[in-house]
């Protein structure tokens, strides 16, 4: 291990690192811009987008968290629609597409490490229904509760069923939801969403939970 790479490994647990941090790491060295440059042609960092950067295969002491850098990548923004709901369980098919929600406008990165979307909505809908988990050690990421992620694919698609039955071949035929979880979803949020300007298809969802 090159000493530039062991500084910056051995000060942090992480696997997700910004440049400020990586030049602080190097302050001492006479051109670490250089220096960073030469890391990332050795592979020991990737960079993920300008500024942010992972280490690479062989420096890593965890698995790098796509939940965290959907975070770091654009902001402010929360994990939300297809990716929540499969990280939620409540689709059983693997989402590889990072997708969150954001109140600036529309953006797509295309990573080494996968693709990141963000759709933007109106700072209403944002400020609700939204969680904070831990990835490991006291590290964070915001994510959708399961109804707000349901909600916000909702109000992107375009979903609006005419009743009952339609909404239900929806939910479970076409999106292939867990019916046993979304019995479970709470009722309180779908209302707080519906108050903050939600999509309206929302209050079939919250009839269905109820019969």
């Amino acid at each position: 291990m090159t000493q530039a790479i062991h500084l910056i490994r051995n000060n942090t647990q992480g696997e997700e690192i910004d440049y400020t941090f990586v030049m602080d790491c190097l302050k001492n060295y006479k051109s670490p811009r250089v220096k960073v440059t030469k890391l990332l042609k050795k592979g020991d960092l990737i960079r993920v987008k300008k500024g942010l950067y992972i280490f690479g295969q062989q420096y890593r002491k965890n698995s790098y968290s796509p939940e965290i850098l959907a975070n770091k990548i654009y902001g402010p923004s929360y994990i939300s629609r297809e990716y929540a709901l499969s990280y939620y369980g409540l689709i059983p098919e693997y989402v590889s597409e990072i997708t969150s929600v954001s109140t600036k406008k529309r953006r797509n990165f295309d990573t080494p490490v996968g693709r990141f979307s963000y759709t933007r909505i109106p700072l209403k809908l944002y400020r609700i229904g939204f969680t904070l988990i831990t990835i490991r050690n006291n590290e964070t990421a915001l994510i959708a509760t399961p109804e707000k992620a349901l909600s916000d694919l909702f109000y992107f698609r375009g979903f609006n069923p005419e009743n009952i039955h339609d909404l239900s071949s929806l939910l479970f035929d076409d999106l292939r939801l867990d019916e046993n979880l979304v019995k479970k979803m709470h009722i309180e949020i779908f209302l707080e969403i519906l108050q903050a300007g939600g999509p309206k298809s929302i209050q079939q969802i919250i009839d269905w939970i109820k019969k």
